[in-house]
């Protein structure tokens, strides 16, 4: 067979061969840019730090909030609040974050004592100003974002006690008019959010170094700390200068992994409870008063009457703005007299044996050593009168279950 050389060929072949060479360039370069795409692919997916970034980043660019559904027959004089006991008999007391998936209808739960809340947190801003409520400049474009959630999310979860306006909302209850597009703001935007709901808020930021930090609050009701002595400080701050009990070795990675990870289409909630040895509900004064100095369970008077002795439960929900990207948490309280809480079925023992399984960090931090001997003879008494009239333990878990 005769070789083929450039002087056989005709001004035809020549155009064809360039065709066919051009044609055969192209595919090696499209095939040799694919194969470093999935080598760019592949590491990325192999870091998980990174891959939990982009699904948030993408979380933020494609979800909203979908509107929820009407609350049933929610009443502000009727609907009573729920009734979260989110403590688990021992004698092991597990310290986790205690994370649950919540669906956007949950996310804020106002009930019949929102009046009483209101009229707390109203009293609150003008008497206490900004040591309760304060937007550091970085956070203001999150608060604004959160008043505008609250703004879409309210009127419809609770039509009966909001209403959709052109400038922001109204509450039909108290007559107030919320204007939250008018610039500037007549007050702190997270001080107009309080008085939207019975939660505290918080609002959590990432900084270039990575850590998230607490910038804007309206912490009104929280009983036990003070926005003062928590704001600008990081998520590891806040934990290690309110000496969280194995907050380092138990709780610090898995929460600094949480907040990187958390995309704006999910919403977690949490519930923690106290005992407190007074009937206040913005501050517990049998800790200190609360412009003192120093504040802990060492000033309060040691077994103090039952009566006296009240469950304080927080449930707290976390999400994460599509907008800014910044994580807001609701901090909603629920408080009752023991002598209430005792008379629930299966509740006194159970609270007995969770207060029992306490190791001594958490002790000292929830402080046993003040209340317990009153409060766990109280509690064991009233377990033993349900299990004279016939209470069938082994039922409980029918009957009620975490966290109610």
């Amino acid at each position: 067979m005769a070789l083929l050389t450039s002087q056989s060929l005709g001004p035809e072949e020549w155009k064809l061969l360039f065709v066919l060479l051009a044609l055969f360039s192209a595919v090696i370069i499209w095939r040799s840019q694919g194969a470093l795409r999935r080598k760019k692919g592949a590491s990325l997916s192999n870091n998980p730090a990174r891959k939990g970034d982009e699904k948030s980043r993408q979380g933020s660019e494609l979800w909203q909030m979908p509107i929820p559904s009407p609350y049933p027959n929610w009443c502000i004089d009727k609907t009573k609040p729920l009734p979260y006991r989110a403590f688990r008999y021992g004698p092991k007391y597990n310290v986790t974050m205690g994370l649950r998936s919540i669906q956007p209808d949950e996310w804020i739960e106002l009930d019949n004592q929102f009046p009483k809340y209101h009229s707390d947190k109203t009293a609150r801003i003008l008497e206490r100003g900004d040591k309760c409520v304060a937007t550091l400049p970085e956070a203001y474009p999150a608060a604004i974002e959160l008043l505008e959630e609250l703004a879409q999310y309210l009127p419809a979860r609770y039509p009966t006690l909001f209403k959709r306006t052109a400038v922001g909302l109204d509450n039909i209850w108290s007559g107030e008019s919320f204007n939250i597009i008018e610039r500037p703001l007549k007050e702190d935007p997270m001080a107009i959010a309080a008085k939207l709901v019975q939660d505290d808020l918080a609002i959590m930021m990432e900084r270039p170094d990575g850590k998230y930090y607490f910038l804007a609050g309206a912490i009104l009701l929280a009983g036990f700390w003070r926005l003062r002595d928590k704001l600008g400080m990081s998520l590891e701050e806040i934990h290690t200068s309110g000496d969280v009990p194995h907050y380092k070795e138990k709780l610090h990675n898995g929460m600094a992994s949480f907040f990187k990870r958390l995309r704006c289409d999910q919403i977690y909630s949490r519930n923690n409870y106290f005992i407190q040895l007074d009937d206040s509900l913005p501050w517990s004064w049998s800790i200190g008063e609360e412009d003192s100095p120093v504040v802990s369970w060492s000033t309060a008077e040691k077994d103090k009457a039952i009566e006296h002795h009240y469950f304080r439960s927080e449930r707290q929900s976390l999400r994460r703005l599509p907008k800014t990207r910044a994580i807001v948490f609701t901090i909603r309280t629920y408080f009752h007299p023991i002598t209430e809480l005792a008379s629930e079925d299966y509740v006194p023992g159970r609270l007995a044996s969770a207060i029992r399984s306490w190791d001594e960090k958490v002790a000292d931090y929830k402080g046993r050593e003040t209340f317990g001997e009153v409060l766990l003879e109280y509690l064991d008494n009233e377990h033993q009168k349900q299990l004279d009239r016939g209470l069938e333990l082994e039922k409980e878990d029918e009957i009620r279950k975490y966290p109610w």
